[in-house]
């Protein structure tokens, strides 16, 4: 019994540190993205770009599986619309950033059954 209650305490423990680090990554690449990219692109779940060419992040997710990602953001993503700034992420900032651009996920109703 003692080893069971002490296998679920760690359990929660482990959660509760995961949420945290999750919410602060999601947080940490808020702030990335707010610096470099919401000149021309929308980070929220509901307003247009400023820049027609630059897709909302919120759509994101729809278009490319977001780990394709991470190698253009290593590498420095040189490709897109034409106010757009080469830059490179560390791999701190990827999974940051990536964190964050999965938090804009709008939930499929049929997700929710």
């Amino acid at each position: 019994m003692k080893q069971l209650i002490k296998m679920t305490t760690l359990l929660l423990t482990l959660s509760l540190a995961s949420s945290i680090t999750t919410a602060s990554s999601i947080d940490k690449g808020r702030t990335l993205a707010k610096e470099l990219c919401s000149k021309c692109h929308s980070i929220d779940k509901k307003s247009q770009s400023t820049n027609k060419a630059a897709p909302p992040f919120r759509i994101f997710s729809e278009k490319w599986p977001l780990e394709s990602l991470e190698e253009a953001l290593a590498e420095g993503i040189v490709v897109g619309h034409n106010d757009m700034p080469v830059f490179k992420f560390n791999p701190e900032q990827i999974t940051d950033f990536l964190a964050f651009l999965s938090s804009l996920k709008i939930k499929d109703v049929s997700e929710e059954k």
